[in-house]
């Protein structure tokens, strides 16, 4: 007997059924199944057949392809029974997670129905009779519908019942299925047909072992031939001609003629042969893109998935907690959405060589010097550097230089008030016919740091370019340009998973991050309201960064993409200078799905001296299961390519002297790959916004610098501070009354406003620092400064 007979398995109580006649006279089966295998009458199939009539008809028969069908099918039925069937949870699609279906194992087919809404399927002792049940829930609804069933017959005074005939809502053959267990979650499994493919969950884990038995049990009995049998030719196929020639001659025509008429009919099935072959590897082709589409559907659910169950864990119970506010479905959806964060770690890794595989490797080399280290990847528990037992950040005292250290906060203020659920649709729905210039979005939607001090957020990792400028003075240009490179893509790291959008600064509004224990002082501010243009100068240890930045943004309906434009500039004190622009940023899923960004395009970091460096940032695709890579060279004057730079703009960049950029190259160059930057590791106390360590500290208000401050600084904007602090209600008032006194700003630009601490260069459009603000902060002079956060005059007030 099968093992599949003897597991263990819940069956129907039959106790309170009438006892089933006694079977027709014939020889008992030579295996009795086990009580716990099947319960009711297993051989008494629905076409009418009796129990002898299997074996009675294989006596009778001499058919040998009739007698294999039946021997083939007491042989499934031996195992089965008539059916096997009980409730798995079936996935459906991100909106409805995981759904309850009744699923039926019968002839090879299984079956699956639904057991809720108006097209639910009745399940009782009476239709289950002749299916082994699998699973106690499935028990319980069985035992639930049979009490039911009797209740309600006792109130009718009826013993009779018509039950609502039983359509499936979808059906597998196993025939040309093949079955898959998940490797992470011992109750579930897979079922792809070659067209679809069904994740389905048992109750438990030893429900889903049943499972698996007996559909790979009736599977081998339909054993698949490969393509190569399938094609091979038919040598021995013959076509007989002997009644045609019988019957032609009862017709009296000669032997030329019966000839010529076998020769007819042998050619018009040979041409019919070779028509069928054709048509079989149509069919085989077409099957093969069917195969692969599937492939590519399920790694773009593995790509999306996964994205949300790393985002999940990062930000732990807050995100739970923030994820049950915004929805608006019932306290039991709950368990969908979990799911749907679980949902897809069936697919194995791709075996291919990409820049995943590079950046796994544990076996990489530091730099060639004594400051090369991975301590410059800011990857400890402090607060945004590794920091040694007395305090200063290693990684710019291994740049040869001692930077203080300071305090900081590692994490926001608790909220003061519950966050109240918003709904984008409700708010669209309500604003319908309004004037969108009057419409204020909710602080709900916004992080609380302005899109200043966003820029700041480009420096965090400004021990590149302290290391850069440190290998400038060894006279090595080719690792300064590398380091520069690295300084580039760093700036993107922080916009992995931040989903909320900065506060729009005002009209003058200004931000500085004096950062002593970084060695540096940064300072922003906006200097245009149409186009919204934000300009920074930032003073480093023997080098300046500055730049300004302008986004073009167009919208296509699920998906905005935003295109920089502007210039940043790194120049050291030594004279060398390199330039770049910014990639474009893409944000996707704007109106449904989960919201995500992406950076793509050509960067190129222009030099003033030997080396040049040109960044490719790929774009994901929709089957893209590595995204975020970031590929590049750096080449000299003459054009020779003298690094090959590689990594993620989320993770890590790499390098290696000489060309690797062509294929083929990539397992060549993993021993000689060398680290550059790495991110740091995400906040001991993780926001519901997804800040890093770096971005918790920028509206920070430290002891005595609120009085230092001009009235102009993003840290005293009072809507922002609010938010921080969780006082939602107080937040929104605030910003309403900010964003009416705003819309006088273009109004002010057009009357000839100009910028306080910046200024257009001649000849260009590009913002340049006059100088001033640090030298006016040590006086405590701000009068140039308006309070631009205050209450405005009654009579400036603008009407809506």
């Amino acid at each position: 007997m099968h093992s599949f007979c003897c597991g263990s398995s819940v069956t129907i109580n039959t106790s309170d059924m009438p006892p089933a006649p006694p079977p027709p006279s014939c020889n008992p089966p030579a295996k009795i199944h086990n009580s716990a295998a099947v319960s009711g009458a297993s051989s008494a199939r629905e076409n009418g057949q009796d129990q002898c009539s299997g074996g009675s008809q294989n006596n009778i028969s001499t058919d040998r392809n009739q007698n294999h069908h039946h021997s083939r099918e007491l042989k499934i039925n031996d195992i089965v029974g008539d059916g096997i069937s009980g409730i798995l949870h079936k996935w459906v699609n991100y909106g409805k997670g995981w759904r309850p279906r009744w699923f039926l194992l019968q002839d090879g087919v299984l079956s699956y129905y639904k057991i809720h809404g108006p097209d639910r399927i009745v399940v009782d002792q009476e239709t289950e009779k002749r299916s082994r049940v699998i699973g106690e829930d499935s028990m319980r609804r069985i035992s639930r519908q049979n009490s039911n069933h009797h209740s309600i017959h006792r109130r009718n005074g009826s013993t009779s019942s018509s039950p609502k005939s039983r359509k499936p809502v979808g059906e597998v053959h196993l025939k040309v299925s093949s079955i898959r267990e998940n490797g992470s979650d011992d109750k579930r499994f897979c079922i792809f047909t070659g067209t679809k493919k069904l994740h389905l969950r048992a109750e438990s884990r030893e429900d889903r072992a049943t499972w698996l038995e007996a559909l790979k049990t009736v599977k081998d009995m339909f054993p698949r031939m490969s393509n190569s049998e399938l094609m091979a030719p038919v040598d021995n196929l013959s076509v007989s001609t002997e009644k045609l020639r019988q019957r032609l001659s009862e017709e009296g025509l000669n032997e030329a003629a019966i000839l010529e008429s076998e020769q007819i009919m042998k050619n018009e099935f040979a041409a019919l042969q070779n028509q069928l072959t054709v048509l079989k590897q149509k069919h085989w082709v077409l099957m093969d893109t069917l195969r692969n589409l599937e492939t590519e559907k399920v790694d773009l659910e593995n790509t999306v998935v996964d994205e949300s169950q790393r985002q999940f864990k990062e930000v732990g119970a807050s995100s739970r907690s923030r994820q049950d506010k915004y929805s608006e479905s019932a306290s039991g959806s709950e368990d969908e959405r979990v799911d749907a964060a679980e949902e897809d770690t069936d697919e194995e890794d791709n075996s291919f060589f990409d820049t995943r595989d590079f950046l796994s490797s544990s076996s990489f080399k530091s730099n060639e010097s004594d400051f090369r280290t991975s301590s410059f990847s800011s990857d400890d528990d402090g607060l945004h550097a590794s920091e040694t037992e007395d305090g200063i950040d290693s990684a710019t005292k291994s740049s040869g230089t001692n930077f203080p250290y300071v305090k900081r906060r590692k994490k926001l203020p608790d909220p003061v008030e519950k966050e109240k659920g918003v709904s984008l649709w409700s708010m669209i729905k309500d604003n319908i016919g309004k004037d969108l210039t009057k419409i204020c979005l909710p602080v709900y939607f916004n992080e609380p740091i302005s899109s200043l001090q966003k820029c700041f957020e480009d420096v965090e990792y400004s021990y590149l370019i302290d290391r850069a400028y440190e290998w400038g003075k060894k006279g090595d240009s080719l690792m300064r340009l590398l380091n520069v490179a690295a300084f580039a893509v760093s700036g993107y790291a922080s916009t992995d998973g931040r989903n909320c959008k900065p506060f729009n600064p005002l009209l003058g509004e200004t931000y500085e991050g004096d950062y002593p224990d970084k060695g540096l002082r940064f300072f922003s501010e906006k200097v245009s309201h149409h186009p919204m243009i934000v300009a920074c100068h930032c003073e480093g240890t023997g080098w300046k960064f500055y730049g300004d930045s302008n986004l073009k943004s167009k919208f296509w309906g699920r998906s905005i993409q935003l295109d920089p434009v502007g210039t940043l500039t790194v120049e050291f004190d030594d004279g060398e200078v390199f330039q770049w622009n910014k990639v474009t940023t893409s944000i996707y899923n704007l109106i449904l799905g989960k919201l995500y960004c992406d950076h793509y395009g050509n960067m190129r970091i222009q030099g003033n001296r030997e080396y040049s460096c040109k960044l490719k940032f790929k774009e994901q695709s929709i089957l893209d299961r590595n995204p975020h890579q970031v590929q590049g060279v750096v080449q000299d004057k003459s054009g020779k390519t003298v690094a090959t730079l590689f990594g993620k703009w989320d993770e890590s960049m790499h390098f290696v002297h000489g060309d690797y950029s062509s294929k083929g190259k990539g397992h060549e160059s993993l021993s000689e790959a060398h680290l550059l930057w790495k991110k740091s590791k995400p906040p001991k106390f993780p926001t519901r916004y997804n800040l890093t360590r770096f971005a918790i500290t920028l509206n920070e208000l430290m002891p005595g610098l609120k009085d230092k401050l001009p009235p102009t600084d993003s840290r005293l904007r009072p809507d922002q501070r609010c938010l921080e602090n969780g006082e939602y209600e107080t937040a929104n008032a605030e910003k309403l009354r900010l964003e009416q006194r705003q819309r006088q700003a273009r109004t002010m630009q057009e009357q000839g406003w100009k910028p306080r601490w910046f200024a257009k260069e001649k000849g260009s459009d590009t913002y340049r620092y006059t100088g001033g603000y640090w030298e006016a902060k040590e006086q405590g002079n701000w009068e140039s400064c308006p309070d631009i956060f205050g209450q405005l005059p009654p009579s400036d007030h603008i009407s809506d």
